[in-house]
């Protein structure tokens, strides 16, 4: 009799601690990362920093998570030195997408072996976007920075950044792909450079105007 008791007790201690581990890797998590659902319609002309971080912001506010501070996950050029990296305005992690699931633990790890893929790197409502296979293919997402997430050394040649996210025109700028797919190009932030600034332009190389946005909090 004591030894079924005993062994009752075991189970029941067992299934417990199993429920126990099955909520705490069940765990809410507040999103961290997202990418842009919509544009802001003028091309690379984003405003410039501020102006994409505010579309960010904005963004995030909708869909319920203001309360943290966002940042576009772009680069800029500087003439004689070198720009505002990418990877210096988005804090140190971790990063979740609106979904719960984690993309990267810290700064290395989203540079070296992200979780950005076309199923994880959603917009800020949780919703995929567009890439290779689905019409239009819109999975160039705008970075103008190296693969490593820093801005390019003034003597590496060619507008990267739309000069500086205020051209709609004349220009180009590095793009990655977040469905990690296109050409043999499956850089997520550094895939190639777009024909242009235009909304056209870059419509024309599969994007549409969007960026990734952090939480630099």
């Amino acid at each position: 009799m004591y030894r079924s008791i005993s062994l009752f007790v075991s189970v029941a201690v067992s299934l417990l601690a199993a429920e126990s581990f099955a909520q705490g890797t069940n765990v809410s998590h507040p999103m961290g990362f997202f990418v842009t659902s919509v544009g802001l319609g003028d091309g690379g002309n984003l405003g410039g920093l501020e102006g994409a971080d505010s579309h960010c912001q904005s963004l995030a506010a909708a869909a319920g998570a203001d309360e943290r501070q966002w940042r576009a996950y772009l680069s800029t050029q500087e003439e004689g030195k070198r720009g505002i990296s990418a990877r210096s305005r988005i804090g140190q992690g971790p990063w979740y997408n609106a979904n719960g699931e984690l993309i990267a633990s810290d700064l290395d790890q989203l540079h070296i072996l992200p979780n950005i893929y076309y199923r994880t790197a959603v917009d800020e409502n949780g919703n995929k976007i567009k890439g290779r296979g689905d019409s239009p293919n819109e999975h160039d997402i705008l970075t103008g920075t190296q693969a490593d997430g820093t801005a390019y050394f003034p003597w590496q040649e060619g507008d990267k950044t739309c000069s500086n996210w205020t051209s709609n025109g004349d220009g180009s700028a590095t793009v990655g792909h977040h469905d990690r797919h296109g050409g043999g190009n499956t850089s997520w932030n550094a895939a190639h450079d777009s024909r242009g600034c235009s909304p056209d332009a870059l419509r024309g190389t599969g994007g549409n105007g969007y960026f990734y946005c952090f939480a630099a909090d």
